[in-house]
């Protein structure tokens, strides 16, 4: 049951800290989760991104204690769950799959979790009928799952979840069975949801477009460690590493010379050119640059502090061009938004790089 504040009868969202938390499974040496060190602030959505077999679902499943921990500690709110079994964790679920049950209208799959935890009768149906108005199910209480789109099964699911009133609900690829544009949609509504709630909510996907879309903070995981965390906009403009460059947005990552440090910042050799960075750490003189694939502009041939280019592949997407060009730097990927005069397969081009266009990486 949940426990209440001394507000309102309820404690709220809650922060979760993971210290040096490694997770192995029975004898095996190689950790699924390897020392890990995160903290996720009360009232935020964080999200674990990274591909599959990274420790993404193996971190979240810990924290709801469906997994226990290795070594290390987890600890919600002030208190030191790591030993602590799922039923004493105050948090919610939402699976992949939505777990809802087949042979259960609305109104029943989302009083369960009160029924079981032993509410007053009143106070379950109270609080149902606020969830189901707040998530706009109030016309479905009576449908099946069966009569229901995905879309509607994922609301039911997100209202069984917060009806609890959990310090910290938990979402395990929430959007992967639905369509694109269905999942554009609800990922709007889990944010605006959290939001309106102040819910602390630790999201997991391996879908770098909806990671950006829903989260205060993205955690990259790969090869079961942290690779990096930030704001979305600090991991998509400024990403640390190569595998983070490439894994979200698809950046283009090219071979560099350092030519001389001033501080954090670097005046760097590409090809023929002569850029200045920032984030200049290490005193490597051969590394790598990150540059996405909107930062690469095309321009006329001969055009000043640009490198000489040639259209391979054309491929219009409706809103935006996708090209590669061929450069002596190797190919690139670029993505233009002029689509009323698109190049073509042999066109020659100049391309050029704008200040901040060009992240140096720590390799």
């Amino acid at each position: 049951m949940n426990t209440t504040s001394q507000a309102n009868g309820r404690k709220g969202p809650a922060r979760v800290v993971f210290d040096r938390v490694t997770k192995r499974y029975g004898t095996s040496t190689t950790a699924a989760v390897d020392q890990i060190s995160l903290d996720f602030p009360a009232g935020k959505l964080v999200t674990l991104l990274g591909p599959s077999g990274c420790g993404k679902t193996t971190t979240l499943r810990m924290i709801a204690g469906l997994e226990m921990a290795t070594s290390g500690r987890i600890l919600i709110g002030d208190e030191d769950v790591t030993h602590l079994p799922a039923t004493a964790r105050d948090v919610s679920m939402v699976f992949q799959s939505y777990a809802l049950f087949p042979h259960m209208s609305v109104l029943e799959n989302v009083s369960y979790g009160l029924k079981m935890s032993g509410h007053a009768k009143g106070e379950i149906a109270s609080r149902v009928r606020d969830v189901l108005k707040q998530l706009g199910l109030e016309n479905l209480s009576a449908r099946y799952p069966n009569e229901l789109s995905g879309g509607q099964q994922q609301r039911v699911a997100v209202a069984r979840a917060i009806v609890l009133e959990p310090r910290v609900l938990l979402f395990d690829e929430p959007l992967s069975n639905l369509d694109a544009k269905l999942r554009r949609y609800v990922r709007q509504e889990i944010r605006d949801l959290q939001q309106a709630l102040g819910l602390t909510v630790v999201y997991v996907t391996h879908d770098q477009e909806e990671a950006l879309a829903v989260s205060d903070i993205v955690v990259v995981m790969n090869n079961a460690t942290i690779a990096q965390q930030g704001t979305p906009r600090e991991l998509h403009d400024r990403p640390l590493t190569r595998f983070v460059a490439d894994f979200i947005g698809g950046a283009n990552v090219l071979p560099c010379e350092i030519v001389s440090t001033q501080g954090e910042h670097a005046t760097i050799r590409l090809g023929e050119l002569s850029l200045h960075t920032n984030n200049c750490t290490g005193g490597t003189a051969l590394r790598h640059v990150a540059v996405r694939p909107n930062r690469v502009a095309l321009m006329p041939t001969g055009s000043p502090g640009t490198l000489d280019a040639m259209i391979q592949k054309a491929t219009y997407v409706g809103e935006q061009m996708e090209y590669t060009v061929q450069t002596a730097l190797g190919d690139l990927f670029v993505t233009s938004h002029d689509t009323d005069h698109p190049k073509t397969a042999g066109d020659k081009v100049a391309i050029g790089f704008g200040q901040g266009d060009v992240v140096l990486l720590g390799d």
